[in-house]
């Protein structure tokens, strides 16, 4: 890991944050259409409705405990929604009103009903499934949009911890086991496959498709390291550039240009030394890259300090947007 970093390159101002008008530290995932941008506010159970100009517009109510957490808007511009601690993900009108429910709970024969948890939410390559982590009990699951039809498939670590998923690398399901430490993929027939990751404890976050389709981009909070992983379950880790021992890592976004942002920010369980949080932006070279020794990079300050940074996604205006969990905002890196 690299703490000192002499003389980073460092850039102001193309960072700005918008309130998301609530205070609970409650703010965790987003999804952005041609129109909109939506976020989910976990704690207060709502959903924050917002344009690109970082106006704040509404807030959808959810029901009262229900925990929303995953969020993705499909092919058809329908927003869909998991209620965590529910154990149903939930499509909503242009109103924020609930139009579609699914429950995705685990019914035992004996009539006991397992709530999954789940987590975090992604559309299969195919279209018509989405597929849900079992954050509780180390399960994926997806259903059909049409159907509603559930199925659980389990995971070969039963502590694995299942937080993000993606579609990506040969039209399967990807995703990242935060105490299992290992990339997961599974296929449209529930078989999984675990892929360890070479850092122990490493706490893997995010992890997308690059721009080749040869390989699954992910982050490790703890390592402090992205990584990449290719069809056969080949990894390669690069080290993050931290400024002190107290920087982690949350997600990662591809830009249009295929430049690779990554967030890093003080750990709240290790507040001090006191420090910056930024977004790491790396060249399009890294795409090719086996080392990043020769890859430039540019530091982007956040506003805000002790942000907790959580996801960063490409907009439909060309720029990135991000959530901040402690603040309670929604970020916007202008490069468009």
């Amino acid at each position: 890991m690299n703490h000192n970093i002499p003389n980073p390159s460092k850039q102001l101002g193309i960072i700005t944050e918008y309130s998301l008008g609530w205070e609970t530290m409650s703010t965790h995932e987003l999804a952005l259409n041609k129109e909109y941008i939506f976020v989910t506010g976990q704690k207060n159970h709502q959903v924050a409705k917002l344009d690109y100009t970082g106006k704040l517009i509404t807030h959808y109510k959810m029901p009262e405990g229900s925990g929303p957490h995953g969020i993705l808007i499909d092919t058809k511009d329908q927003l869909w929604v998991s209620l965590e601690f529910f154990g149903k993900v939930v499509r909503l009108d242009d109103h924020g009103e609930i139009v579609d429910e699914v429950d995705v709970n685990i019914h035992l024969e004996s009539g006991t009903v397992i709530n999954p948890a789940p987590h975090g939410i992604c559309l299969d390559s195919d279209e018509e499934h989405i597929w849900f982590t079992g954050k509780r009990t180390s399960t994926v699951g997806k259903f059909n949009i049409a159907t509603k039809k559930v199925e659980h498939f389990e995971l070969p670590n039963l502590a694995a911890l299942p937080i993000f998923l993606h579609a990506g690398v040969n039209g399967t399901i990807w995703g990242t086991e935060l105490q299992g430490n290992a990339i997961l993929n599974v296929n449209s027939s529930g078989h999984v496959l675990e892929y360890g990751i070479p850092t122990s404890n490493s706490r893997p976050i995010g992890v997308i498709p690059g721009p080749t389709g040869k390989y699954m981009w992910f982050t490790e909070e703890a390592g402090v390291k992205i990584g990449k992983i290719d069809a056969k379950g080949t990894i390669t880790e690069f080290s993050v550039p931290a400024l002190q021992k107290n920087h982690i890592v949350a997600s990662l976004a591809f830009d249009q240009e295929n430049n690779l942002w990554v967030q890093v920010y003080v750990d709240h369980n290790s507040p001090n030394p006191k420090g910056n949080d930024y977004v790491i932006k790396y060249d399009k070279s890294i795409v090719a890259a086996e080392s990043l020794n020769d890859v430039p990079f540019v530091l982007h300050y956040l506003p805000s300090k002790m942000s907790m940074m959580h996801r960063i996604k490409l907009g439909k205006d060309g720029n990135l947007w991000f959530t901040e969990m402690m603040t309670d905002t929604l970020g916007k890196i202008e490069i468009s």
